[in-house]
């Protein structure tokens, strides 16, 4: 399968990194201190923002009690590195990139330190462009964080292939317009069908060099 693009916009934790042991210890410990289980932690959390998480859990809270808990899950998710590596094919796919001189983003629902702190555990790439929770109103699973990636490259949405693992990051991705490759996608979930292309590891994708208009060719290879 080939995926004509300009330029590429990837989602950190489970895209790019194997983060998934540090967010769960976090945010378990969170739950056991309010008595919610792992269970529906887990099954809440992931792709989307963290306050959207802390609102969800703590409907009776105020204004103030979710930001302190804010900053403790920052700090904590900031400080524990602990294990974050970058996910199988992630760091020559970036590299790749960067040899072609492609525009490329990181859009994450992390903030500036969770997500540059894991970027460098990892050893990913230095993007030159970050989309972070300081810098939307609206998260995932709203198409602001992709519409703002877009705009970052000075692309429109549609030129752009999105790499995603979450459900409510496919869905910001794929009502931004942009084109989404999944990694990862249940048969179960809704809008499996709007996916351009679904992965089960980044070693699956390659690029080659871009035509005269600056259009770059990805290359998807089959799930073996």
């Amino acid at each position: 399968m080939e995926l004509k693009a300009k330029g590429f916009l990837f989602d950190l934790d489970g895209t790019l990194v194997d983060s998934l042991a540090v967010v769960e210890r976090c945010w378990c410990l969170f739950g056991e201190e309010i008595g919610v289980s792992r269970d529906e932690i887990i099954h809440f959390i992931h792709g989307k923002p963290a306050l959207t998480s802390l609102r969800h859990f703590m409907p009776e809270a105020s204004e103030d009690e979710i930001k302190a808990r804010f900053r403790w899950l920052e700090e904590m998710e900031a400080s524990d590195t602990e294990g974050v590596i970058a996910l199988s094919g992630a760091v020559a796919l970036l590299q790749r990139l960067d040899e072609l001189a492609v525009p490329w983003a990181i859009v994450t629902s992390g903030t500036v330190p969770i997500a540059h702190g894991r970027q460098q555990a990892a050893g990913l790439p230095e993007p030159k462009h970050w989309v972070t929770f300081e810098k939307v109103s609206k998260g995932k699973p709203d198409p602001e964080p992709f519409l703002l990636g877009a705009k970052a490259l000075n692309l429109d949405p549609k030129d752009c292939i999105a790499f995603e693992d979450a459900q409510a990051g496919i869905y910001s991705a794929l009502d931004a317009g942009c084109q989404v490759v999944a990694v990862h996608a249940p048969e179960s979930m809704p809008r499996r069908e709007q996916i351009h292309a679904i992965i089960s590891s980044l070693t699956q994708v390659s690029v080659t060099h871009s035509d005269k208009n600056g259009v770059f060719t990805l290359l998807v290879s089959k799930n073996v």
